[in-house]
């Protein structure tokens, strides 16, 4: 019989996928728990909907963080163990051209808003941590504290394009505009750049010539609260391995990658 796992949540919205989640783990469907919701938003109705199940709740207000240290920079304060080179060493969100001087502003702001969303987590032990419509990209400090196990990441992100297609803020207007003929979503491990970490899995629906805009995204919606809640319940299974793969280029060298691999399901008597 499986652990049930407990599991972390962060939103900014509405919170229809935690929803999904919420519903997927009272039915036996993931076997888990949600234990907390956090967001950066407090107006996000997605905390109302914890709230009525009597899942803790709290805000770590982003924006009031970086406006606060904007109109006051001499009183920039970094977390204790925040390293700049470090952070910078790993970033891959900015493309290499970018101004390093805004890079560094933008990794110490979120970096003291990370450490508040670290402290409100810290009563709340979670085995996975699930952006369910949470709109702040992560920086290393932040993914590094949590996934203490490199070989074992947790924290589990549903992006509204087929990855790695159309990456960023908004997948399912840019398949749309882009004129693709199906659509589709993807649930994936957070890495250090955008939408580029490991996928575990990955929905695909037909994109019609009547469709609009607002219909690719309440088909694409739909499959999210499927496919989310499945893949939340292989982690729980401890049926998901994140192995390296090399593949050759054209110049002889060889490019590394991690893939996520389905084990099988563990059958009675069986050993892993």
């Amino acid at each position: 019989m499986n652990r049930k796992i407990r599991i972390g949540a962060l939103i900014s919205g509405g919170g229809s996928n935690l929803q999904a989640i919420i519903d997927a783990c009272e039915s036996g469907e993931s076997d888990g728990e949600v234990v907390f919701v956090g967001s950066d938003k407090a107006n996000a109705y997605g905390l109302q909907r914890a709230a009525k199940l009597g899942i803790p709740t709290f805000t770590v207000d982003y924006a009031s963080i970086a406006q606060g240290i904007r109109e006051s920079p001499e009183n920039i304060a970094p977390p204790d163990d925040f390293n700049m080179n470090d952070l910078l060493s790993k970033q891959s969100i900015f493309p290499m051209d970018c101004d390093v001087e805004k890079i560094k502003i933008f990794m110490v702001i979120r970096a003291i808003a990370e450490a508040k969303l670290l402290e409100e987590m810290k009563p709340y032990p979670f085995d996975l941590l699930v952006l369910a419509g949470f709109m702040k990209t992560l920086t290393p400090y932040f993914i590094d504290r949590v996934n203490t196990d490199p070989h074992k990441p947790r924290i589990m992100n549903i992006h509204p394009s087929l990855l790695p297609a159309f990456a960023g803020t908004d997948g399912y207007r840019d398949t749309f505009r882009y004129g693709c003929k199906v659509g589709g979503c993807t649930v994936h491990f957070i890495d250090y750049g955008e939408d580029s970490g490991p996928i575990i899995g990955q929905r695909v629906f037909q994109i019609e010539e009547n469709d609009t805009l607002d219909t690719v995204r309440k088909k694409g919606l739909k499959l999210e609260w499927e496919i989310y809640p499945e893949c939340i319940r292989l982690f729980a299974e401890d049926r998901l391995k994140v192995v390296s793969l090399s593949h050759p280029l054209k110049n002889g060298r060889k490019k590394k990658r991690k893939v996520v691999k389905i084990l099988p399901e563990r059958r009675e008597g069986d050993f892993r």
